[in-house]
């Protein structure tokens, strides 16, 4: 038996501005079912990182710019302490046939600190995972978006 890669796929998003990179460089695949993923990181004992609101503001602002590409994406916003746990566990919820995402940069010293979540996203999924590369329209979007937040 055989399994299309894109087939139905989860599509984690941090913010606006990461959400409409993502789905700029999907555009050019052909992909089946989307689910586009916000994880809200919960401090289980410590005070959040955001208010749960500010956070649920965050993932509809998202939303709506990954609908811009994507109109009929499904969302889903869920809530744990380990973004990646978070991600891994809603694509094997959903039965999705990859987990695909945008790595966002950052150099060694911050991947070391932040436990290089694109690593454990690799290595920790149960199901391919599909890293798309930068397109030429991203440094477009950053000022674009930036602009619009200004206004």
């Amino acid at each position: 038996m055989t399994y299309s890669f894109t087939e139905s796929i989860v599509v984690p998003v941090a913010d606006q501005a990461d959400a409409r990179k993502t789905a700029t460089a999907l555009e050019t695949y052909d992909v089946g079912d989307v689910t586009v993923l916000h994880v809200v990181e919960k401090g289980e004992g410590v005070p959040d990182k955001t208010p749960i609101v500010q956070s649920e503001e965050i993932a509809a602002e998202s939303f709506e710019a990954f609908h811009e590409s994507f109109p009929e994406a499904e969302t889903q916003i869920v809530y744990r302490r380990d973004v990646v746990a978070g991600i891994t566990e809603v694509a094997q919820e959903l039965d999705a046939s990859a987990i695909v995402f945008r790595p966002r940069g950052g150099g060694r010293i911050l991947q070391f600190l932040s436990g290089d979540r694109s690593l454990r996203l690799i290595t920790a999924a149960r199901r391919p995972v599909i890293a798309l590369t930068e397109t030429e329209d991203d440094e477009s979007i950053t000022e674009d978006a930036d602009e619009s937040a200004v206004v």
